[in-house]
């Protein structure tokens, strides 16, 4: 209904300005998203997560699935009840590992058990090489951004897929064909070693970043560091009935974390903006260990993000959103 009102509303809009001389506004339309995440260990793809949900509220984003790249064995299941709780049970689940699972993190067992989710444990979800290459399949071309807020395994996996029942083509044509960008939480610049590039799998950016060919911002370590969320304010203006709020208080009983995540998601959708600069005088290059590099010549494809704006106001704007006010 809500939907049939907005379009009622824009025909309405639109030939009044047709009747007044005035140029017809050209509708919004949300940006395709797949989001890679490692829910586990940091709270930081929490707070992201509830980002994206709040974009896709005010239109600016339309999530198309979720891809779980982690051997935590609640992972996907806190995550399907968080999208529950957003109003988004239907949204389709990808994880990496269905076997050898393990229980280390902090939140996502009792997020799992106190919050409503369809999704009964990591077998139940779909392999995350089928949902990327599914997803991918059903969206115009050069439609979708891919956030990876966790280590690179599952891309990795996509990248090297062959053509199937679902795509005629490999998984590096159909990702040059469908996707737009790619925006990556990882690593440290101009050099360092940090844990995306480097756990479990190092292989695996070597090969996503050797077989990548589309734009890609790298959101480093360095930059989400400085932006401290999810502290004793945030408390104070978190629902504490949500998975959001009781994630913080498992986590660290709201002592606040670093915005690791958060910021990939920043730039993913409201680009550089006022908040940040994209360094583009060389590109990324990733060893065999994880760490990483920035080196000369220009890659026009790669940028990594530094802050430009003051810390604190990049800091309120997450949280902002994080609370679901656009």
């Amino acid at each position: 209904m809500r939907r049939l009102l907005l379009i009622i509303f824009s025909v309405v809009v639109g030939l009044s300005n047709a009747c007044s001389g005035q140029p017809i506004p050209v509708p919004h339309k949300p940006m395709a998203v797949i989001l890679d995440t490692d829910m586990d260990s940091d709270i930081d793809d929490v707070g992201a997560l509830a980002m994206l949900h709040c974009y896709e509220k005010a239109g600016k984003v339309r999530i198309l699935g979720v891809i779980v790249t982690s051997d935590e064995q609640h992972s996907a299941i806190c995550t399907d009840a968080i999208n529950t709780y957003f109003g988004r049970g239907d949204l389709p689940i990808g994880v990496s590992q269905r076997d050898s699972l393990k229980a280390f993190s902090k939140y996502t067992q009792a997020v799992s058990q106190e919050f409503p989710h369809k999704l009964l444990s990591s077998k139940d979800a779909e392999n995350s090489t089928s949902l990327y290459r599914r997803l991918l399949a059903g969206e115009p071309d050069g439609s979708v951004v891919i956030i990876t807020i966790g280590h690179l395994t599952s891309l990795s996996k996509l990248l090297n897929s062959q053509p199937d029942a679902i795509s005629t083509l490999s998984g590096q044509a159909l990702v040059a064909k469908k996707v737009k960008r790619w925006s990556c939480m990882g690593g440290q610049f101009p050099s360092g070693k940090e844990a995306n590039f480097y756990r479990p799998d190092p292989a695996s950016t070597v090969n996503c970043l050797a077989k990548w060919t589309l734009p890609v911002t790298f959101a480093g370590w360095e930059v989400g560091n400085q932006l401290v969320t999810g502290g004793v304010d945030f408390k104070e203006r978190c629902q504490p009935n949500s998975p959001i709020y009781r994630g913080y208080e498992l986590y660290n009983n709201f002592k606040g974390r670093a915005s690791w995540d958060q910021v990939a998601i920043l730039e993913a959708v409201e680009g550089v903006s006022s908040y940040f600069s994209l360094i583009k005088d060389g590109h990324c290059v990733v060893s065999a260990d994880g760490s990483n590099e920035w080196k000369s010549p220009i890659n026009s494809m790669h940028g990594y993000l530094a802050i430009k704006s003051t810390p604190n106001a990049i800091r309120k704007r997450i949280e902002m959103l994080m609370l679901g006010n656009f």
